[in-house]
């Protein structure tokens, strides 16, 4: 993870923990349809626990983690339970879960480690087990006007790191746009996968 970019989410885990977000409800919803009831689900990158609520209030079990030990004390207070401090590269489970969400937190990934984070995943998936990332769509990485950085890929890019990183039965991306912490439309690119045997 770039230091720059965890700083800014340690130092505004309380302001950035106060933003709603209604977009992606449709997304996680179709995330979930793909789960079997009560599905084991690891989310990298929670926020404020959100999302972790929503999938826990539909009787998932989930281990809800972010890389800002501020962010996941926010997270743990507003879900009353734990919520881990975990770094992407120290992801080490073998099978462990039918799904992973990570929304909007691969893409501050740097680009040469990326390839590992996404095998770590899917090492850490069961057989079939289903994936979601989303990415601000670029043609090379940069930083945003927070300081953020941010690998900004492109669709043919991303199929070819996820090729290289493990075997997906299958592998949809979709475009969209978000307003971001810094009040700017980005495009999007929202990435489902399924591992392969």
């Amino acid at each position: 993870m770039d230091e720059k970019t965890l700083q800014f989410y340690r130092g505004n885990a309380e302001a950035y923990a106060r933003r709603t977000f209604t977009s992606r409800q449709a997304r996680l919803m179709a995330f979930l349809a793909l789960l079997s009831p009560g599905a084991s689900i690891l989310e990298l990158g929670c926020g404020a626990g959100g999302d972790t609520a929503e999938m826990l209030a539909r009787g998932f079990d989930v281990r809800p983690t972010d890389g800002s030990p501020e962010m996941a004390a926010i997270a743990s207070k507003h879900l009353g339970r734990t919520v881990e401090t975990l770094l992407f590269h120290d992801l080490d489970e073998v099978e462990a879960y039918d799904g992973i969400w990570a929304n909007a937190c691969l893409l501050h990934v740097p680009r040469p480690e990326l390839a590992d984070v996404l095998a770590r995943i899917w090492r850490a998936l069961k057989p079939a087990g289903h994936f979601f990332a989303s990415y601000k769509e670029g043609d090379g990485d940069g930083r945003d006007t927070l300081n953020r950085y941010y690998n900004y890929p492109s669709p043919d890019w991303l199929r070819a790191t996820y090729a290289s990183a493990g075997h997906w039965n299958s592998l949809s991306i979709e475009r969209g746009e978000v307003k971001g912490f810094d009040d700017k439309m980005a495009s999007m690119l929202f990435v489902v996968a399924q591992k392969g045997d």
